[in-house]
């Protein structure tokens, strides 16, 4: 059973910088879908970027790109989200979510079938 943890989150003011991890365990083939997606009060999760653990590919969504960049390490186990120059439309619950050994990663939230508790981002001007 893959289990998730994210870490990293915070309150910073605008322009300010964050890390999240996302600590993966479970995992029983060497590529997996990773996501992060977030969630604003009041709003729908919205989806940020995937990255398939162990390879190169990885995808943003355009309004991120730029801002945001995803990582992981070696292994594959730990997926980074560095965000920068945040402001405060990026106030949100941000979780990460796997589709182990998936093929093809998608950008919906349905495709994903393990998820995290979240970490809370709170942007203040």
């Amino acid at each position: 059973q893959v289990q998730l943890v994210e870490s990293g989150g915070g309150s910073v003011r605008t322009g300010g910088s964050l890390r999240l991890s996302c600590a993966a365990s479970g995992f029983t083939r060497e590529r997996n879908c990773v996501a992060w997606f977030r969630q604003a009060p009041g709003k729908e999760r919205e989806w940020i970027v995937y990255i398939k653990t162990n390879s190169d590919r990885l995808y943003y969504n355009s309004d991120m790109r730029g801002r945001f960049t995803v990582s992981q390490d070696n292994a594959g186990n730990t997926v980074y989200l560095q965000m920068n120059n945040l402001q405060p439309s990026d106030t949100a619950m941000y979780f990460c979510a796997a589709d182990p050994g998936a093929a093809v990663c998608g950008i919906s939230e349905k495709y994903y079938t393990s998820w995290g508790q979240g970490t809370r981002v709170t942007v203040s001007q």
